[in-house]
């Protein structure tokens, strides 16, 4: 699943092309919508709200769609060839005289009244990288739920919007902290959601994340997806599980040794090492 900072640019380059804009075309291609019709409305602009995007209308309508896993919105110059995929994954279509924006696999696309945003993204801590960001809001909601894991914490998007699976493990490596710690057990939370905030600030218009400061490939990680791999600090094996509630689980990576805990019950649990399987990650507008 993209980060916020992917969703953030995407959503630039969107509001680049279609903010000022009369729809030339609209086309959305999912039962919900099938009857819609926006040709002939204004897009007033394009934002991020976390890892949503709402395209919002001169008609006071607004569309609220998420990338999920897979999904995608492909830009091309009017008259271009569309090759983001076979036509039964597109979910819609929004067209100026100057360019065709193309939604593919979309699980997320719905129309709302634009006042009542607050239905589909109400729900969101304070955006990473959004006009919203509180840092003491932001640490409030962590220090709420003091027994939960640290790995869940920072990962729920009710706390804090914007951080992903990336982030996550990059921040716990950072600090020392192993994923399962208790988010009341750690001191630092503070100065980690802070550095999280500036990690997506620096990396918000480069097309690939780094927290190395290296930008070749390969290099852009210290644990995400280097399961089995030598840690970059101590040369131990980084260790790799799935991590979070049922049916919600996402990947997760650290070193046993620069991220050490003392409670028996983290250390108790049984950890795989393979690295788990790549998805297809097509969240960057193209």
């Amino acid at each position: 699943m993209p980060e916020g900072d992917t969703v953030w640019r995407a959503c630039q380059r969107l509001n680049e092309v279609l903010a000022g804009r009369v729809l030339t075309r609209s086309e959305f291609r999912v039962p919900s919508l099938a009857t819609t019709d926006l040709t002939g409305v204004g897009v007033r602009e394009v934002v991020s709200r976390g890892k949503h995007q709402l395209f919002r209308f001169s008609n006071d309508l607004t569309l609220h769609s998420h990338f999920k896993m897979d999904g995608t919105w492909n830009i091309y110059a009017h008259g271009r060839r569309w090759s983001g995929g076979p036509g039964y994954e597109i979910r819609a279509v929004l067209a100026t005289g100057d360019h065709d924006v193309v939604g593919y696999r979309l699980p997320v696309i719905e129309l709302v009244a634009t006042a009542a945003e607050d239905t589909v993204v109400g729900h969101l801590g304070p955006d990473l990288l959004g006009p919203d960001w509180d840092l003491d809001e932001a640490v409030r909601r962590i220090a709420a739920q003091p027994d939960r894991a640290i790995g869940e914490a920072l990962f729920d998007q009710r706390n804090l919007a914007g951080l992903g699976t990336f982030y996550r493990a990059e921040l716990l490596f950072l600090h020392g902290v192993h994923p399962r710690t208790p988010a009341g057990h750690v001191k630092n939370v503070r100065r980690m959601v802070e550095r999280g905030q500036l990690l997506l600030q620096a990396n918000r218009w480069r097309p690939e994340q780094s927290t190395t400061g290296d930008l070749r490939r390969g290099r852009r990680a210290y644990v995400y997806q280097r399961a089995g791999q030598p840690c970059r600090r101590c040369g131990t094996p980084i260790l790799f599980e799935e991590l979070g509630p049922a049916g919600e689980e996402r990947h997760s990576y650290w070193c046993p040794n620069c991220q050490r805990v003392h409670d028996a019950r983290i250390l108790s649990q049984t950890y795989r090492w393979q690295e788990p399987p790549k998805t297809r990650n097509s969240a960057a507008v193209k």
